[in-house]
């Protein structure tokens, strides 16, 4: 047996110390014996195309009734593939996949956003799909934004590691009920964002303006309200070396939105992932939320359809609307799979139009399958239709981030969350916070540079 650990050339943030050595204790135990189970870089095998696959949910809990229905109607179809549907957290996926990765125990298929594809691919874990989908009745009907976005984070050789099953896209949501009351307009622009969080503040009666999130994933929403509020248009400078986020004009931006937080935010929002942002905002008390699409129908069940709107992100002084990528959402194929015939299906069958609109209409996004963005649910669904609109009406710039570095999430992440909160509390500035960000992000872009050419 082959015993290949990869990291990066710092070793720091690619497989931290603890996990390479969790990584060495499971391949100790599994190096006598083959559980079945793969581990990054092992060739894998095309398998006889029935049988059992795995499949790993990379949002389980939120999306796991969906995906169930989907694979029970992927098993009625193919009576001769069991697929054993594993559930995982947003937060803990990369986590576990990276752990996977290095000791073995990887699925045959699972979600793989676009934020995490470089970080699996650089260490050889993926399967390249560009000449499966060729060959598939799904060639030329998935979104070509969408596949190109994919094969742009993949880490710049521009081979296709994950197929794309839906686009997400900010979107600020407000209460129309408590907006009326205070005799407020929409919250189109950022100036009129921040009136309304501090008019609709009263502590004394437990309601608050707006809910910030400072648990896991808050680094992309300081993103967009600094890049929104700036209207700085790109995330790297014209030599393509260095960083924006910590120019003045994103500092004072991020000033501005962190001096939100205990004075027209609850004290709660310091952890809060989205899932518990999310259920604040709908217990009713809070004016807005910045969330994506997919948690529209967390909304309606919570509120119903005519208590809240969910529009496109604040305009800035000049009028136009700027915001971060979000990353495009898919699923892959792992190298390490023996039974590539029958993950290669189920994937094939989960972008099929019926399925990928019954995914994206439960999860309230972008359907990746052509056919399926066409459905009349789409337009249906408010947030929904004004976000595809703002996309393609010229209304928007998108400042794309820079998903291809293999760092990049564990930066956004792991590395700067915990120092995102200490800016909320007040004991690390703005400045601090984006230069040593900033300082981060330079080194992994010079990596990346100097190991593509």
């Amino acid at each position: 047996m082959k015993i290949s650990i990869r990291t990066s050339s710092t070793g720091r943030r690619r497989m931290p110390a603890a996990v390479a050595l969790g990584a060495v204790l499971a391949l100790t135990v599994t190096a006598c014996g083959d559980d079945g189970s793969g581990a990054g870089g092992d060739e894998g095998a095309e398998g006889s195309g029935k049988g059992e696959i795995v499949f790993w949910d990379n949002n389980g809990g939120v999306r796991t009734d969906i995906w169930k229905e989907i694979i029970a109607d992927f098993e009625k179809a193919n009576p001769d593939i069991d697929v054993e549907y594993v559930g995982i957290a947003a937060t803990e996926y990369q986590s576990k996949v990276d752990t996977a990765i290095q000791g073995g125990g990887l699925p045959d298929v699972g979600g793989v956003g676009a934020a995490m594809l470089a970080g699996f691919a650089a260490q050889n874990a993926l399967e390249p799909l560009d000449d499966r989908l060729a060959k598939s009745p799904l060639s030329g009907e998935l979104n070509k934004d969408m596949v190109e976005s994919m094969k742009a984070a993949g880490g710049g050789d521009g081979t296709l590691y994950s197929v794309p099953t839906s686009a997400n896209n900010g979107v600020l949501y407000y209460r129309t009920d408590l907006f009326d009351k205070a005799g407020l307009e929409a919250p189109a622009s950022w100036d009129a964002f921040f009136e309304a969080a501090e008019k609709l503040t009263d502590k004394g009666r437990n309601q608050f303006g707006y809910t910030i999130r400072g648990g896991a994933g808050s680094i992309a929403q300081a993103f967009d309200a600094m890049y929104g509020q700036s209207g700085i248009t790109s995330f790297w400078d014209e030599s393509g070396e260095k960083t924006t986020v910590n120019d003045p004009k994103n500092v004072e931006a991020l000033e501005k939105y962190a001096g939100l937080y205990k004075k027209y935010t609850p004290a709660a929002d310091l952890n809060n992932d989205f899932t518990k942002m999310v259920a604040q905002w709908d217990s009713g008390t809070i004016g807005m939320l910045n969330h994506n699409l997919g948690s529209y129908q967390d909304h309606v069940k919570a509120l119903g359809p005519q208590k809240f709107r969910g529009i496109p992100q604040p305009t800035g002084p000049s009028g136009k609307r700027v915001q971060v990528s979000n990353p495009v959402d898919g699923l892959g194929l792992f190298k390490s799979s023996k039974n590539k015939e029958a993950a290669w299906k189920f994937i094939e069958f989960a972008l099929s139009h019926e399925e990928n609109s019954k995914f994206n209409k439960s999860a309230g996004q972008v359907p990746a399958n052509t056919r399926a963005a066409q459905d009349a649910w789409v337009s249906e669904a408010e947030p929904t239709k004004l976000a595809a609109e703002a996309l393609s009406d010229g209304s928007t710039t998108i400042v794309q981030l820079p998903y291809y570095l293999p760092d990049w999430n564990t930066i956004s992440k792991a590395d700067n969350e915990p120092n995102f909160q200490k800016v909320l509390l007040g004991k690390l500035s703005a400045k601090e916070f984006l230069d040593t960000l900033a300082e981060q992000l330079n080194e992994a872009q010079a990596e990346w540079k100097q190991q593509n050419g």
